[in-house]
């Protein structure tokens, strides 16, 4: 796979969705779930008020194209319509198969271990492995540094905590190639950018 080389800021702002309607516990990655309006709202509010204090001009908003991400994205049109939206799926969660909205503690231990002995290229729950998403996200980190170069401005990403810790790893290690004692490799709080 080709890494990029480290980003410098500002190339990329990556806002993670607001709390999903889901409860605590569950693996939830690629479902379509809706966030919480209010929190939603919240988060687009913080956004944009700090995208205005850092002098950025709104531009494109690329976004998972799962509800909770489009949301927030809808939000902050809303609030600044001068943003287009687009959505990507390379910004989409993990998908974690057959164990989607499976709490996690019951999930099968020798199916979690199955995944942490080969965490790169496991495909927990029958889904996706590592080493497909970390392939995604490094195709949409180039596409923003090509963009960001093109335009001047940040790339603004709505995604998930998955997407931000690929990102991060990628941004920060490049081609190494991470266990899963080394995993997250960053953590972002719902709304957080």
């Amino acid at each position: 796979m080709n890494l990029p080389q480290r980003l410098s800021p500002p190339v990329l702002w990556l806002q993670r969705h607001a709390q999903p309607l889901v409860a605590p516990g569950v693996c939830y990655g690629r479902s379509n779930l809706a966030a919480d309006d209010n929190a939603t709202t919240a988060a687009a509010v913080a956004l944009q008020q700090a995208w205005r204090a850092e002098g950025l001009e709104p531009g494109e908003v690329w976004h998972s194209p799962l509800q909770r991400c489009e949301h927030l994205a809808l939000n902050l049109q809303a609030i600044e319509p001068v943003f287009t939206l687009k959505p990507n799926p390379d910004l989409a969660e993990m998908d974690f198969g057959n164990w989607e909205g499976l709490r996690w503690d019951a999930i099968a231990r020798a199916e979690m271990n199955a995944w942490t002995a080969d965490f790169w290229n496991h495909a927990p729950g029958g889904g996706e492995s590592l080493a497909a998403m970390m392939a995604r996200v490094n195709r949409a980190l180039t596409a923003a540094r090509s963009q960001s170069q093109a335009t001047g401005q940040p790339v603004l990403w709505l995604t998930h905590a998955g997407v931000a810790q690929c990102a991060h790893w990628l941004i920060t290690r490049g081609e190494r190639q991470p266990t899963a004692k080394d995993w997250p490799s960053v953590k972002l709080a719902y709304g957080e950018w």
